[in-house]
């Protein structure tokens, strides 16, 4: 990887296994904590062996019980961006509990590792009514819960059609000025997504097409995966069989993979700022 290398972004969307909705509505549980810390330690190391920098969407919630592994993340050079505080779909709470979502976990952050928090993921990329206006209430200068994916049942998609980083106004009209939107990519042509489930699905082979078609056309791959992805899952009644497809060692050497390809990988936070011009979000100082 060089500084002329097309730029891209792997974002961590740093949720614990007992966070994602697919426990939270299984039979069964659990007595593991922390599953996905490994994970989110295996990736710090990746990143480093490759020089490069990631963002990191941290579910308040789970820094509070693991305060040093998120430290990590920002002390290797890593931006911090909030995944809420309890990683509930949005779209399900009132008005007032989204807006303590959005404050709360930024300001847990930002306490926690002493960086500004700029960036926010929505959980499950749900975007709710008034997304924006309370991301600006709350003292976000960016959002990345944009999928530009073609509608699957029983999935998010459909919505959207934005695939660069643009002011959140081209997403909602009512949006606030000062808000931009970095979308998560997906693949040119078949409309979905280039990581998360689908790199598991699909492997290395078709996100690395999908990154080098979009850098063809001078678009900055955003990628996503989830520390949880990394590691051996506990078997738990009630979780899709989906859920544990190539999680644990074949998902390691993925994410290795993608990381060995020739792109300078930066945070979401540059693309936002690139976005909006003067006065973009700062960065953090690059790590590896």
């Amino acid at each position: 990887m060089s500084r002329s290398d097309p730029a891209a972004v792997l974002s961590v969307d740093v949720e614990l296994f007992d966070q994602t909705p697919a426990y939270r509505s299984a039979r069964g549980t659990t007595d593991r904590d922390g599953v996905g810390l490994e994970g989110l330690e295996y990736l710090l190391g990746a990143l480093e062996h490759h020089g490069a920098t990631a963002t990191g969407f941290v579910v308040s919630s789970a820094a509070q019980r693991h305060p040093d592994a998120v430290r990590r993340i920002a002390d290797a050079g890593h931006e911090v961006g909030s995944h809420s505080h309890s990683h509930r779909l949005l779209t399900g709470l009132s008005t007032a509990a989204r807006r303590e979502e959005y404050a709360r976990s930024r300001e847990m952050l930002r306490e926690l590792t002493g960086q500004p928090v700029r960036g926010f993921r929505a959980p499950a990329f749900d975007v709710p009514p008034g997304h924006f206006e309370g991301l600006e209430r709350a003292g976000y200068g960016y959002d990345s819960s944009v999928v530009a994916s073609r509608a699957v049942p029983g999935w998010y998609g459909g919505e959207y059609d934005l695939e660069t980083p643009a002011p959140a106004s081209e997403v909602d009209s009512g949006a606030p000025a000062g808000i931009i939107e970095v979308p998560a990519s997906v693949m040119p042509g078949l409309r979905l997504p280039l990581t998360g489930t689908w790199l598991r699905f699909f492997g290395p082979r078709y996100t690395i097409l999908g990154m080098r078609l979009l850098a063809r056309r001078g678009v900055a791959p955003v990628l996503y995966v989830h520390p949880w992805e990394l590691v051996d899952l506990p078997a738990v009644d009630g979780v899709p069989k989906r859920v544990y497809w190539h999680t644990g060692e074949w998902m390691r050497r993925a994410v290795d993979r993608v990381l060995a390809q020739p792109f300078d990988f930066t945070t979401a936070a540059a693309l936002a700022g690139e976005a909006e011009g003067a006065g973009a979000p700062s960065e953090p100082p690059r790590g590896g």
